[in-house]
């Protein structure tokens, strides 16, 4: 199950952070439509990382459908609220963008891109990664090259995602 990975990753991440001292919030989202598009606050910047977190990230659940647009824009007016150097937009996926109205193919990539262009503009720095084998087929068209990585083995995330933030941390 691909969620049991995305859960180990969470808690092992929010663990490094919260090592660190940075500071950071976890959303989820899911989508049925465009109204409503779910947005789950799992962590909010001033929340302190705790087990209270650790118990929301145990309770996610696979959702319905990934309006990536809308998640990214929810997660940017946020993200972009906070006052720091650099502004990670660290987007975690399972696959292409999709939901039930049409939201499939070029509709929602292009929604997905201008969402990242909207975020950029607002000097956040999104990254995606992604566990969807096919991921190299349409994320350097919404996210740009470097600025995306697709792992291949869902049980190889928890040990990766802190690798990959180290990597963007030092290059911002």
């Amino acid at each position: 199950r691909v969620i049991d990975p995305i859960r180990a990753s969470l808690v092992q991440f929010g663990e490094s952070l919260a090592a660190t001292s940075e500071r950071f919030a976890m959303l989820g989202f899911s989508s049925r439509r465009r109204d409503p598009v779910r947005v789950h606050r799992i962590k909010a910047f001033e929340e302190p990382y705790d087990a209270r977190i650790r118990g929301r990230i145990q309770a996610i659940k696979p959702g319905y459908y990934t309006r990536l647009g809308a998640g990214i824009r929810h997660a940017a007016l946020r993200l972009a609220r906070e006052h720091a150097s650099l502004r990670l937009l660290l987007i975690l996926t399972d696959g292409k963008p999709n939901d039930l109205d049409r939201y499939e193919g070029r509709w929602g990539i292009e929604d997905t891109r201008h969402a990242v262009s909207e975020a950029r503009r607002q000097g956040l720095e999104p990254f995606c990664v992604t566990i969807d084998p096919e991921g190299n087929d349409y994320l350097p068209h919404l996210f740009g090259t470097g600025c995306y990585v697709v792992i291949r083995h869902p049980a190889e995330l928890p040990a990766r995602l802190p690798q990959l933030y180290a990597r963007m941390t030092a290059r911002g």
